[in-house]
């Protein structure tokens, strides 16, 4: 199949779950023999990246326009290059699926979690996004959700019944520690946070959950994000020595943070399927995790959940006083779970059944 990915920031991933998403799903496609393209908003050093075919269209760099104006100059684009199918990410793009589809391009979209809910957003924004979940049920051939809590929310909320499709992880944990060197850490002697350092993922909270605790295990805040520089700046303002604050950590050395942590906090509160939490129940991670209903469906009994700043600070306590043998447990079933339930390769074959089974039922153009 020819198969166009449109809505995120593109190839190789250095943002968030979208971009991952992408380059995983993008390559393995690729590699079972798909011509894949993914469009992208920075310019890559190669037209090609691990067998997949990358566009660059422009955008308007803002905080409300930058996803819509790049997809829409994505959606231009790809009119005039047809492919047999085209992957469309975030429900805010749902007004762009019907454009390829009048044009005979059948169209899957992964609309993510209920983003509206997210505290950056304006009214404006947030009804946008409203109307988008709409949109997202009527304007594209079929609508995907990664997590079933987000299924259920579709369903009652519109009557629309998605086709359901998880994240994907793998189990491999990384040998090396460069950045662990690199930031003042060492193996197994640091709690480790990663997100995009907005409200709703509560590193702010994390930070101050954890500074009341007498230990000498090291906490490190991992993430970064554009238009939040107010928030990433209370984030960042501590006087306490135990706290490493790097910034945004991306491949090889975002891995290695995850495989060599004494126990990893999850602590958002919007969206679907968040993939740093699969990621780290992939590497063996001791997860801390908020209690919600998305969360829960991921970690579930293979991670301690929370409720509040209180409830963070009791559980970083609680794993600090464990046996070695109790927290190794808690690894265990987090990896045997994203075996069971994450792996990337079934999640490709998911995607790969069904942009199959839209292309085949399309009607072909005229010649």
């Amino acid at each position: 199949m020819r198969i166009a990915i449109l809505g995120t920031r593109g190839i190789p991933a250095n943002y968030g779950g979208f971009e991952t998403f992408a380059e995983e799903l993008s390559s393995r496609l690729a590699a079972r023999g798909h011509h894949v393209v993914v469009y992208c908003r920075q310019k890559h050093a190669a037209p090609v990246y691990l067998g997949v075919n990358l566009v660059y269209q422009p955008t308007i760099r803002h905080k409300y326009l930058d996803t819509l104006a790049h997809t829409f100059f994505s959606t231009w684009h790809l009119l005039f290059h047809r492919v047999d199918v085209a992957l469309y990410c975030n429900a805010a793009n749902a007004v762009f699926t019907i454009l390829p589809r009048v044009a005979g391009i059948p169209v899957a979209l992964n609309v993510d979690g209920i983003e509206r809910k997210r505290k950056k957003w304006n009214r404006l924004a947030k009804s946008w996004y409203h109307l988008s979940e709409y949109l997202s049920t009527i304007l594209p051939t079929t609508f995907v959700t990664d997590a079933q809590a987000i299924r259920l929310y579709y369903l009652e909320q519109y009557g629309k019944e998605s086709l359901f499709i998880p994240y994907g992880s793998d189990t491999k944990r990384f040998a090396t520690c460069d950045v662990l060197r690199q930031l003042g850490l060492q193996p197994h002697r640091y709690f480790l946070y990663v997100s995009r350092m907005v409200p709703e993922n509560r590193a702010l909270e994390v930070r101050l959950a954890y500074e009341p605790v007498a230990t000498d295990i090291k906490l490190a805040l991992i993430g970064d994000a554009p238009y939040a520089d107010e928030y990433i700046h209370q984030v960042r303002n501590t006087t306490d020595p135990r706290v490493v604050i790097p910034g945004a950590i991306y491949g090889t050395g975002y891995k290695e943070l995850g495989s060599w942590c004494f126990a990893y906090i999850h602590a958002t509160e919007v969206g679907g399927t968040h993939p740093a939490l699969i990621e780290a129940m992939g590497r063996g991670c001791l997860v801390l995790y908020l209690d919600n209903s998305e969360n829960r469906e991921v970690a579930g009994d293979a991670g301690l959940p929370y409720h509040d700043q209180a409830g963070l600070t009791a559980r970083i306590r609680e794993v600090l006083a464990m046996t070695e043998t109790e927290r190794n447990a808690y690894r265990l079933k987090a990896v045997e779970r994203v075996r069971e339930r994450y792996d990337w390769d079934v999640v490709t074959t998911q995607y790969e059944t069904l942009l199959e089974a839209l292309a085949h039922a399309a009607p072909r153009p005229r010649r």
